[in-house]
């Protein structure tokens, strides 16, 4: 698929920065998120990429070919991207179909084409499964209900989501009666050798037009390929939206209206009609923010197998960390239009570059305090919790993950118990401390540990690789050694 490359890209309006100086690159086949609070820029990042807003300033390169250089005067239309967009609110057409609602796309398309000979490529397919008459009679078969009668709509959809075929050839398949005859294999000889008879005749007018029937019966000529700017056939159209409805599992819903559909169901539709003009790129705006907190986990898990079915390089928006971090391969954590970390999931979480991607990655989130470093020990109060190398003496602030807390009778640090939560396998200890600038600490432990729910305070010793130091000035992130 393609690489995108974000090359200082700024926009500006006004003396506002959306975003400012964004450079990255998103690999071929990644799934990227761009993840950060209302405000930050990620939208206005990704409007950009598609071509739906226009840079300030800078470069956005497309599997090597720029679409916007503002110093060369480039900037490709979006319709020219191969960009698929989902939007937010989906935005269906509520007076289509699901079938027309993911082929509107395609049907206005006008564009330089390979000639393809589509009755010869339906002949050839129809071949290959007459080779094996009794699974066409099974197919069908298992569409008979109770009182015998074949449901005609159901028996086109089994052969069209068993053989890969469009709706034209899966009606010419039944057309056949291969279930009705006596004999099915004798009737599927008969119809092959019909078959055969036209494949010849199509490879004989190739020839006359001095052509030859390439791979997937595309019409060559001189060893290319014959092109002409065309638009798409109904088959060919109808090939494309049935493919993309199998993979997004809505082949049952082609004849319904959106309002006929749940939430989950018009989402999958939505991404259907963003994949069907076969885009280099798929950019997802907050697709699952007015889904239930159950369809969102289901959608975003479709959303997640999609991609890797597709291998389509995807983009895509949310400021929900749970989102980012279950289904990205890349977050890129932004703040007022910069950049602040690129990294694998767990490796941000885990190794943060500065105090807001520590706050803004984690449930519950950091536990953070205002603390010290002397003579080579980081303090909370009075109380010195590591010994550490390399980090000069002053004050600084002290992240500490939830989990990073050992409940130790002889800890260093000593917490006000406010409550015990059970959480199953973990109790989450909920205290406080004059250093901690949350409201409240929050602990999780091991429910074996065996708090004490009565006790008036809580003692702790952090694990190390657990807490984060910060500059109390530019909040980043100072690392140390542990002695």
């Amino acid at each position: 698929m393609s690489r995108i490359e974000l090359t200082n890209v700024t926009k500006r309006w006004g003396q506002f920065y959306a975003v400012d100086n964004l450079s990255m690159v998103i690999e071929d086949n990644a799934f990227v998120t761009l993840l950060g609070p209302s405000g930050c820029g990620k939208t206005t990042t990704l409007r950009m990429i598609a071509g739906l807003e226009t840079p300030t300033s800078g470069r956005i390169t497309i599997d090597g070919v720029p679409v916007f250089d503002s110093q060369r005067g480039i900037n490709v239309s979006a319709n020219k991207r191969k960009v698929g967009f989902l939007f937010q609110n989906y935005a269906l057409w509520p007076n289509m179909t699901v079938y027309q609602n993911i082929s509107f796309g395609l049907t206005n398309i006008k564009e330089e084409m390979d000639e393809i000979d589509f009755d010869a490529r339906a002949a050839a397919r129809m071949i290959e499964i007459l080779q094996k008459p009794q699974d066409v009679v099974r197919a069908i078969n298992e569409c008979v209900d109770k009182k015998k009668k074949l449901n005609m709509d159901k028996a086109y959809l089994r052969l069209i989501d068993l053989y890969e075929i469009s709706l034209f050839t899966a009606k010419a398949l039944m057309g056949m009666k291969l279930h009705e005859a006596g004999d099915p294999k004798a009737a599927a000889a008969q119809e092959i050798k019909k078959l055969e008879e036209k494949l010849a005749a199509a490879k004989a007018k190739a020839e006359k037009n001095g052509c030859t029937l390439g791979a997937d019966y595309v019409l060559m000529k001189g060893g290319q390929p014959v092109r002409a700017v065309r638009k798409m056939t109904a088959e060919e159209i109808d090939l494309i939206v049935r493919r993309v409805a199998r993979i997004v599992k809505i082949g049952m819903f082609m004849d319904r209206y959106p309002s006929e559909l749940s939430g989950g169901q018009q989402q999958r539709v939505a991404i259907a009609r963003a994949l069907v003009k076969m885009p280099r790129v798929l950019l997802l705006d907050e697709p699952l923010s007015n889904l239930d907190a159950r369809l969102r986990l289901q959608t975003r898990e479709e959303i997640r197998r999609i991609q890797r079915e597709t291998k389509i390089t995807t983009v895509f928006v949310t400021h929900d960390q749970d989102e980012a971090m279950s289904i990205s391969d890349f977050i890129v954590v932004m703040k007022a239009g910069v950049v602040q970390q690129i990294g694998k999931p767990q490796a941000v979480y885990d190794d943060p570059d500065n105090l807001f991607v520590a706050k803004f990655l984690g449930t519950p989130p950091i536990n953070v305090f205002n603390g010290s470093v002397k003579g080579g020990k980081v303090y909370i109060g009075e109380e010195a919790v590591l010994s550490v190398n390399g980090v000069n003496d002053g004050e600084v602030y002290v992240g500490i993950r939830p989990e990073g807390f050992i409940l130790d009778e002889n800890g260093p640090l000593g917490c006000k118990l406010i409550n015990v939560e059970v959480m199953g396998r973990d109790v989450s200890v909920v205290s406080s401390n004059p250093a901690s600038l949350n409201p409240t600490i929050r602990s999780i432990i091991n429910a074996d540990a065996g708090v004490d729910h009565d006790a008036e305070t809580v003692r702790f010793s952090v694990k190390p690789h657990k807490l984060f130091l910060f500059d109390k000035e530019s909040e980043k992130r100072i690392r140390f050694e542990v002695k």
